[in-house]
């Protein structure tokens, strides 16, 4: 069987998983006939959480894994994160600001509000870098990304402890989870996710240039700057989309994009499709695990991540023998 045939299976078996196990237990015979027919005593269980948490994971295991490879791409820097480019930042302190100003306290103002605000982030970042004129080098940006969502994180360290209100609102939404969250929320952010998807799939061939080396690729005929952009668009729509819908998931743009180098190689064309599944499994199994493991009362998805995540950094960092000070 193939890599891709592999992960394919494993998809399948985590989207199962995610379907017939969680909190409440339930047969399997039961879950599939709510499935087969909504109108059933378990309907609530299945088609108000099991269903939409799992179409969730993966949307955002999937938007998360693509945007890792991206970033990592385009920085050329193996710990890389989607939120370096002030995605995440900039979803932050717009929920917060609007509990702090408005006294937003929907799940559909919260998702509005986070995606504008890691978009408006993005463009800042890029629009920082743009004034160095210098978007050959993934420097700019990464240098702008950092300073943006220290800015950003401070002001909304600022906001939530001057108000209890705002820091109760953000505690929740910080963690990262999958649950409480409909189908019909999910909706709208899908055309960002796709349109982020197009963007990264267009941004492969540069990404295969840019891994030569920026004088290479120019040499190719790259166009430089319209690779960054088109990176950054990838980025944006994919990593806004996945913090609207879960809040600031960690870890997965880091990791699924180690593991899809070391299953299909470099070649960003079988990469980025490979990344995008590793990660929907990954945040598929921890969501369930996170399921089980916490009772009625669950373990977020965010934890769950934090602490495998951690693990796997600190792997990622032995195996590309890099120096953390």
């Amino acid at each position: 069987m193939t890599t891709f045939g592999v992960l394919t299976v494993a998809l399948l078996v985590t989207l199962a998983a995610s379907l017939f196990l969680g909190s409440n237990p339930v047969s399997p015979a039961t879950v599939l006939q709510a499935l087969l027919d909504p109108a059933t005593d378990t309907e609530a269980i299945v088609w108000g959480s099991r269903v939409p948490r799992t179409v969730l994971g993966l949307l955002v295991g999937t938007a998360l894994g693509m945007a890792g490879t991206v970033m990592q791409g385009q920085t050329g820097n193996p710990l890389a994160d989607p939120g370096l480019f002030g995605v995440s930042a900039g979803a932050s302190l717009a929920v917060v600001l609007g509990v702090f100003v408005l006294h937003v306290n929907s799940l559909g103002l919260t998702l509005a509000l986070s995606l504008v605000g890691a978009v408006i982030a993005s463009v800042v970042v890029f629009g920082v870098a743009a004034l160095g004129r210098d978007l050959a080098s993934p420097v700019p940006l990464a240098i702008a990304g950092t300073a943006v969502s220290a800015l950003l994180g401070a002001v909304t360290s600022f906001l939530v402890l001057n108000d209890a209100e705002t820091l109760e609102a953000y505690r929740i939404w910080v963690v990262g989870s999958l649950s409480g969250r409909s189908l019909a929320e999910v909706g709208p952010v899908v055309l960002l996710l796709a349109g982020g998807l197009v963007c990264a799939l267009v941004n492969a061939r540069s990404l295969n240039n840019l891994a030569l080396g920026s004088e290479m690729a120019r040499g190719l005929g790259e166009s430089l700057t319209r690779a960054r952009l088109v990176g950054l668009g990838a980025i944006t729509f994919l990593t806004a989309g996945a913090v609207a819908l879960a809040g600031p998931i960690g870890f997965i743009g880091l990791t699924a994009p180690h593991v899809g180098r070391a299953l299909v190689g470099g070649d960003h064309y079988r990469l980025l499709p490979a990344s995008a599944l590793v990660g929907a499994v990954t945040l598929l199994a921890c969501d369930v695990v996170g399921r089980l493991i916490g009772g009625q009362a669950e373990v977020a998805v965010g934890v769950v991540l934090a602490v495998l995540g951690g693990v796997a950094f600190v792997v990622i960092v032995r195996r590309a023998k890099l120096a953390v000070l």
